[in-house]
């Protein structure tokens, strides 16, 4: 087994209380991302402890967790490494009540023979739950050398943040309470940083002067499943925008860090918020995909949003003057995580007419946020022959195309080793969150009605009038290129 680096997982052996343990959270991805951590020694010691609503013996839940990384896993891994993970769990049912779970920590606890140990709790549970599941760690006395791991959405408008953080911080402490964003958790999210601010051809010209506009785009193919309760009472503004959209904005448009530390860069991205302008009603186009309000679980007159795209703006002194579209869904014509930044276009009185510079739009710096990174630079090039006709052309690179592909974290795995680590850099703070709620105030308060789409489309209409004169970016003009392809 390789090295693990210094510095990349805690000092201390950990007991992990998983609160909505035989969620589809935690079968899909903490379980298997909390099995890979323990056996690729990124964690020095770990025990879990699951609770949730399910009345399950220890050795049920070890039987949920088997079933777990046989369908979700991607990684091979011997009988030996499944049975010292299995003895590694065990399971509290949720009526048991603190003084079970606080006697379950402490044989977790025990079982590291005196050494010095940590508790991180994970809250996989709505957000209806989460401050009663706050109460009970509280009644256990678990808050002593914890920190907690928080789901989204983080409250449904500023009151409710609020109110939370304030019914939060009578138990934890700021410093201990890690507000979870999955999206920045993945490796391309990260690589903006190092793209932005390690390259001197890039950063002298993110600003207003050279950038046009900038798409941030997640449409998905899928659609709701067993979330619809849930997401009826949510919407594709708070599960989305507030809590994945708005923070790759920020690693967008943040100024450069005084040191690649956790304060350092969560300053800078509050400083993004703090600089966003309200978000106008008139600048929203929200949808609902055909069929929804049939939906079991649906309301028959339902205005809940399935799509949203939304303009939106930052005021201050590198973007004034330049748009931000924000696009995601449910039930779209395909599945993508892009960031798409257009870059001003220059004069092209020297081309003649006929040239074709300018046909195919700006020239776009495009970013794949998939677990495996992708980024293409496109740029008009002559055509060979005579005369001067120009087509667009593409740089591409691929994280396949280096062989590190193998070294990539999933993003909920990095998450919990950094809050293991107590590293915000990646979690969203209050103050961020409250703040996006506030300037959310003005839609939530008036939003325009939902619109229909059909499933398989690229959403409403009126999507195209929001961002003209450009265009969106998805579907791409061009397909990327495959890294597994001969003759590229």
């Amino acid at each position: 087994m390789a090295k693990i680096p210094a510095g990349v997982g805690p000092r201390y052996p950990h007991v992990v209380v998983l609160v909505g343990a035989t969620g589809d959270l935690a079968r899909r991805r903490l379980l298997p991302g909390l099995f890979h951590l323990s056996r690729s020694g990124f964690i020095p010691g770990c025990r879990i402890v699951g609770m949730s609503l399910d009345e399950l013996s220890a050795d049920a839940f070890r039987d949920f967790a088997r079933a777990a990384l046989d369908e979700y896993s991607s990684r091979k891994f011997t009988a030996e490494e499944w049975h010292t993970f299995a003895a590694s769990l065990d399971y509290v049912p949720l009526t048991a009540g603190p003084g079970a779970l606080k006697a379950a920590v402490d044989r977790a606890e025990k079982s590291f023979a005196g050494a010095e140990t940590r508790r991180l709790h994970y809250l996989s549970v709505p957000p209806a739950a989460a401050l009663s599941a706050v109460r009970m760690l509280g009644a256990a006395e678990l808050v002593e050398r914890a920190r907690i791991v928080m789901e989204k959405p983080f409250g449904v408008d500023l009151k409710s943040a609020v109110e939370l953080n304030r019914s939060l911080h009578e138990v934890f402490r700021e410093e201990r309470i890690f507000r979870i964003d999955h999206f920045l958790g993945k490796e391309p999210a990260q690589n903006i940083l190092a793209f932005r601010f390690a390259n001197g051809l890039f950063e002298p010209i993110w600003n207003r002067n050279f950038i046009d506009h900038v798409q941030i785009d997640v449409p998905e193919k899928l659609g709701l499943g067993k979330r619809v309760g849930f997401y009826e009472t949510i919407g594709a503004y708070r599960d989305m925008v507030v809590t994945h959209l708005f923070q790759i904005l920020a690693f967008m448009a943040m100024e450069p860090p005084t040191a690649l530390e956790p304060a350092s860069i969560s300053e800078e991205k509050n400083k993004v918020f703090r600089s966003m302008l309200s978000i106008k009603p008139t600048d929203v186009v929200r949808g609902q995909y055909t069929g929804y309000r049939t939906e079991e679980g649906v309301d028959a007159e339902s205005e809940t949003e399935t799509f949203i795209a939304l303009k939106c703006s930052i005021d201050n002194w590198r973007w004034a003057g330049v748009p931000f579209y924000l696009r995601t869904g449910k039930r779209l014509a395909e599945g993508e995580r892009i960031i798409s930044i257009a870059f001003r276009e220059p004069p092209r009185s020297m081309f003649p007419g006929d040239s074709g510079v300018g046909a195919q739009g700006p020239d776009h710096l495009t970013f794949d946020l998939a677990d495996a990174s992708k980024m293409s630079l496109s740029f008009y090039g002559k055509r060979p022959g005579p005369g001067m006709r120009l087509d667009k052309l593409s740089l591409q690179f691929a994280m396949h195309d280096t062989g590190w592909v193998g070294d990539v974290l999933e993003a909920y795995e990095r998450l919990i080793l950094d809050a293991m680590r107590g590293d915000h850099t990646l979690f969203t703070s209050a103050v961020g969150i409250e703040r996006l709620w506030a300037v959310s105030t003005p839609l939530l308060d008036a939003p325009p009605p939902v619109r229909p789409y059909a499933p398989g489309s690229w959403g409403p209409n009126a999507i195209h009038q929001l961002i003209a004169p450009n265009t969106w970016r998805l579907p791409f003009e061009r397909a990327w290129r495959d890294p597994n392809a001969t003759g590229n």
